[in-house]
């Protein structure tokens, strides 16, 4: 038995890049190895509202948990810099029921899905991915594919197993540790953001509300710094009585790929997408929204491609292209912004943060107005070289 394209895992790259294909008429199949789709979860479960709507879903409330108005930044000495919209600009997510939605969405469309069933090799032929070797509940199994999509997340090894290097320098990964916590929330509507080398070196903690008591307590530190992410998370809570009282629900921990796309999306039969790919926000750690769009580009490319008899990686280039012109441009510009913070001093951050507003730093996160922060790094001397790095 043959499918069109096989998808190797159901996060929201894959299941939507199922879809996607499904929906363009193709016979799809989407193995996902964890035995319960969605968890566990690595994420802070955060997405936008403008991203729900690139994914042309309506926010449920099985799923989109808590709206979000905003976001208060801390700065090393503790100056706070807020933003708060009069509407809801995102949710906090229950990934949990969210991916399993974009599963049962792809399923829906026609795809089929098969939850702890393990990807074990790929069936090359010629140069070219011909098929996918799999084993479910100890039966090993092999099926042609037409194309197959590697949607197997930051420790990816489909992508390898086609001879493209998905692997992350040391310097471009994060080490991430996060408790769903009970504890009190003054402000359950706004997402908190912590930095500070002393708390979270090259990276930050979040609380992420779930509700008016409930949160994603969490930390990203750099791949490179001493310490595990743990042990910074640990302390900054018991320096915090409000969440010190609090209660852990859950423990989740990954890493989170924070440098460049890898540098080939495509080959002979094969796509790369989410974070198997590196298509992350090197600055806040999102991927929820990068990956989905890229399924969803992939789905797309598959189907004409299978409609042309054409996989070649040459035809399947398009789908990179659409992506880079659509989300890698972007993402290559925030990649910079995250190298430039990573060299600045808590004073540095000091001073930023008595010179930024919130919308600023939105703007920054998404891309947007670095020309703004390159001007007020130059007025230091030794930043200048880092400030034109942004430019």
């Amino acid at each position: 038995m043959g499918y069109d394209v096989v998808v190797i895992g159901a996060g929201p790259g894959g299941s939507n890049a199922a879809r996607t294909a499904a929906e363009e008429g193709l016979d799809v199949l989407l193995i996902e190895k964890r035995q319960e789709i969605g968890a566990p979860k690595r994420c802070g479960e955060g997405l936008s509202v403008g991203g729900i709507k690139n994914l042309g879903l309506t926010p449920d409330p099985r799923w989109a948990i808590n709206e979000i108005r905003g976001a208060s930044v801390y700065a090393p000495n503790g100056k706070r810099i807020s933003v708060r919209y009069p509407e809801t600009i995102g949710y906090v997510l229950e990934r949990k029921i969210f991916d399993k939605h974009l599963a049962m969405n792809a399923a829906r469309a026609g795809a089929k899905v098969l939850a702890r069933t393990v990807a074990t090799g790929l069936i090359m032929e010629n140069g070219f991915v011909k098929g996918v070797r799999y084993s479910r509940f100890g039966e090993e199994i092999e099926t042609e594919a037409k194309i197959v999509v590697a949607a197997d997340g930051v420790e990816s090894k489909v992508a390898r197993w086609a001879g493209i290097n998905t692997t992350n320098k040391l310097m471009d990964i994060d080490a991430g540790f996060q408790y769903e916590m009970v504890v009190d929330l003054e402000e359950p509507d706004m997402l908190e953001l912590y930095f500070g080398a002393k708390i979270a070196p090259r990276g930050y903690v979040w609380i992420f509300p779930k509700g008016e008591d409930v949160a994603n307590v969490g930390i990203g530190i750099g791949g490179k710094e001493q310490g595990v992410a743990k042990k910074y998370l640990d302390a900054f809570i018991e320096s915090r009585p409000d969440l010190k009282r609090g209660s852990i629900l859950e423990v989740n921990a990954g890493g989170i790929p924070v440098g460049d796309p890898v540098d080939k999306l495509a080959t002979n039969g094969l796509m790369i997408v989410g974070d198997a790919a590196h298509q992350v926000n090197a600055i806040h750690g999102g991927g929820i929204h990068e990956a989905s769009v890229a399924g969803m580009i992939a789905g797309k490319v598959a189907a004409e491609a299978i409609q042309e008899g054409d996989v070649s990686e040459a035809r399947l280039m398009e789908y990179e292209h659409l992506w880079r012109e659509k989300r890698g441009k972007i993402l290559h510009k925030i990649v910079k912004l995250r190298q430039a913070i990573e060299k600045l001093s808590d004073d540095d951050l000091n001073m930023l943060a008595e010179k930024l507003t919130g919308q600023d730093l939105v703007d920054f996160a998404n891309g947007k107005n670095f020309m703004k922060l390159a001007k007020i790094m130059m007025r230091r001397p030794r930043l200048v070289s880092i400030a034109k790095g942004l430019l």
